[in-house]
């Protein structure tokens, strides 16, 4: 939509406060300078743009790999250097970069100028309580801050920092939000978020020759977009950062829903799967903030969440729906309504409340969402299972599971926590937010003994230029207060204060303003909880490497029944036009199925015709479904062996996985019924060799 320039009166404001409010929670080459000298060592450039950013580091960064040929560094999961590019262009002010120099690339939005009594997404995000200096390079009185959500935070030379402090990979997530983008009153692009993407992504690449060319030419720099573990493993053994492109936004494909209808088709995934492929993507979201027609969303909390709810009626026509969650998994609880977010709404249109005991989204993975993710796994990508609601998540874990596909990330505290054991199990990686040293070492410490088990290291989303809000200042009197100079992490390098033109920034009083900054909070961490927690952190590139390398290598391995097996059962359904046979269970088709008569004893047989090894079954249920069963393997068909049992069976997509054993004979058998009816099956599938 188009929309006319705010002007400076208090009434203005005032009608956009309810719009600016939802935009809030939604967005939840070089020129070497004058200063050009020789390096003195490969991590120093041989010229930067001048007057540019200090980085305060010294010594060579940790290169190469441990005793045990593991690589060794942070892990970034989910950052957005890119992100001033999306939402129109305006919502985030500054740049990660400009061939001009940092007093073009750090500069403020041009409608932020006087005094900031314009910056209307600061003002309402309450970073600037109404106003603030909008002056950037060189003196940096208001921003980056902590608290700023609409001032970059990721300029080049702060990343730098970032890596010369121990991080060695960086998940660069392309983002933007059109909703966010067409409400704002200031852009100067359009609001197609595939466009964004693809601009995004561009711009990344640019970045990385603007680094190169600051080093001698392509691929000298420290700045490396990888697309695939190998080249990533690669970049890190020489100790430089390897950065991986991801997506995060609301409607990837265009795959909108607009009252219940989706705008898309598998044309359309399939086209858009392979086109961020070719850009070098390797993982995504396929949700965020608003249902689509790939999956509905976990909910924002609270009083963010009415006003997000508030732009999913505004984007999709429909309000979020609840229903009872059917497990200890739930979605976070949306506040009361409130005039503000009313406000956002057309005339006659009024907000829903909810019930406090139904916490969970109706909508999971649609089919298109299903297609979607068999899309991805099918190209060796990883999902983001982070903002999907828990009713989708459990149906992509199912779906991961029967595939056996390690491909799956939580990379910034957005999944329920009580998947994340499933999450390790199938060889996948999580990342926590970035909250404050204390609060980060609790949540690393709760989940310590899962890492151990599985044998993981651990992570960060900073979320940086993702609208989120950082760790706040300490005091320098706090007993975890960093004591500048510090060594870095790994060992390798001596930090000091950060400066950037005439600014001087410190973790202790100033928080986590910019990436830069990041070293310094880790720092902080260690002196929280020890030097345990920052071990664990430095096994980050080697464990998100196991994943990366794990999905890249992936095979389902055969599926020995469907097509070819031949199948019996205790009883089968008598229906006078639907048959319900044994065999409909082996068709590969999902529109037949079939069902058992009405009681708990009941079996389906599977003759794969020879002995196989075989070490995982699937089962497709319909809605009769087994609350308890147990899966049994025979080589002659008499005597058999339970490999696998169930007492708490919820439907959908059941994985049972075991280890590998000889069979002829594969056999489902139901001891317990979770509905009146009797068992019913889709499809069964057995996968071995």
């Amino acid at each position: 939509m188009t929309m006319t320039r705010v002007h400076r009166t208090r009434n203005a404001l005032a009608r956009l406060l309810p719009l600016l409010l939802l935009a809030a929670a939604l967005a939840s080459g070089a020129v070497p300078g004058s200063n050009a000298r020789a390096a003195d060592g490969w991590w120093n450039p041989t010229a930067r743009p001048a007057p540019d950013s200090q980085i305060n580091v010294t010594g060579e960064p940790f290169r190469g790999t441990a005793a045990d040929g593991s690589v060794r560094g942070f892990v970034d999961a989910h950052n957005h250097l890119m992100s001033a590019e999306g939402f129109g262009g305006r919502v985030i002010c500054g740049a990660a970069f400009s061939p001009q120099g940092a007093a073009d690339a750090l500069k403020d939005c041009p409608e932020h100028y006087p005094d900031g009594s314009l910056a209307l997404f600061e003002n309402v995000t309450g970073g600037a309580d109404g106003h603030h200096d909008p002056v950037g390079w060189p003196t940096f009185a208001d921003w980056p801050a902590h608290d700023s959500l609409s001032h970059q935070q990721d300029y080049y030379a702060w990343v730098e920092r970032a890596w010369r402090g121990g991080e060695r990979i960086l998940v660069n997530d392309l983002v933007t939000n059109g909703l966010l983008c067409s409400i704002y009153p200031y852009k100067d692009r359009g609001c197609d978020e595939m466009d964004a993407i693809r601009t995004e992504a561009r711009k990344s690449y640019e970045l990385q020759s603007y680094i190169d060319t600051m080093y001698g030419g392509p691929g000298k720099g420290w700045f490396r977009i990888v697309t695939d573990s190998d080249q990533a493993r690669s970049v890190i053994e020489q100790g430089k950062l390897a950065v991986v492109l991801g997506v995060e936004t609301s409607e990837p494909f265009g795959c909108k829903m607009i009252l219940d209808v989706p705008q898309c088709d598998r044309a359309a995934i399939d086209r858009g799967l392979d086109e961020l492929y070719a850009l070098g993507v390797r993982s995504m979201f396929l949700c965020h903030k608003f249902d689509n027609a790939l999956c509905g969303v976990r909910f924002d909390e609270g009083t963010t969440g009415v006003a997000v709810n508030a732009g999913q009626f505004l984007s999709t026509g429909t309000f979020w729906t609840t229903e009872q969650c059917t497990g200890p998994q739930h979605d976070n609880p949306i506040g009361l309504p409130t005039a503000q977010a009313q406000g956002m709404l057309p005339a006659g249109v009024n907000l829903p409340t909810y019930s406090s005991s139904a916490q969970c989204n109706t909508r999971g993975l649609t089919e298109l969402g299903d297609y979607a993710l068999r899309g991805m796994m099918s190209r060796h990508m990883m999902l983001e299972v982070d903002h999907m609601s828990v009713k989708a998540a459990r149906s992509a874990f199912e779906i991961l599971e029967s595939q056996a596909y390690p491909g799956v990330i939580s990379s910034h505290s957005w999944m329920d926590l009580n998947w994340t054991e499933r999450l390790y199990k199938l060889g996948g990686f999580a990342a926590q937010y970035p909250h404050d040293a204390n609060g980060f070492v609790a949540e690393a410490n709760r989940t310590k003994a899962l890492r151990d088990q599985y044998g993981v290291g651990y992570g960060y989303g900073s979320d940086l230029n993702g609208v989120g809000g950082w760790p706040g200042p300490v005091g320098a009197g706090a007993p975890n207060a960093v004591t500048y100079p510090f060594r870095s992490a790994d060992g390798g390098s001596v930090l000091d204060r950060q400066v950037t033109g005439s600014r001087t920034w410190d973790v202790n009083t100033d928080g986590v303003a910019h990436a830069g900054l990041l070293p310094d909070w880790i720092e902080q961490i260690r002196l929280s909880g020890g030097q345990g927690v920052v071990n664990d952190l430095l096994k980050g590139a080697q464990s998100y490497l196991g994943t990366w390398r794990a999905t890249e290598r992936h095979s389902t391995g055969r599926e020995l029944a469907t097509g070819t097996a031949t199948a019996t059962a205790s009883a089968s359904e008598w229906n006078p036009f639907t048959s319900y046979q044994p065999g409909r269970a082996l068709d590969g088709d999902r529109n037949s199925r079939w069902a058992s008569d009405w009681s708990d004893d009941q079996w389906l047989n599977v003759d794969l015709g020879a002995v196989h090894t075989v070490d995982r079954v699937t089962l497709d249920w319909e809605r009769a479904y087994a609350a308890g069963y147990r899966i049994e393997v025979s080589t002659d068909g008499s005597t058999w062996r339970t490999v696998w049992s169930t007492s708490a069976g919820d439907g959908g997509l059941d994985t049972a996985a075991f280890a590998p054993t000889a069979a002829r004979y594969v056999r489902f058998h139901g001891t317990a019924r979770a509905t009146q009816w009797g068992y019913s099956l889709y499809e069964l599938s057995v996968h071995g060799t």
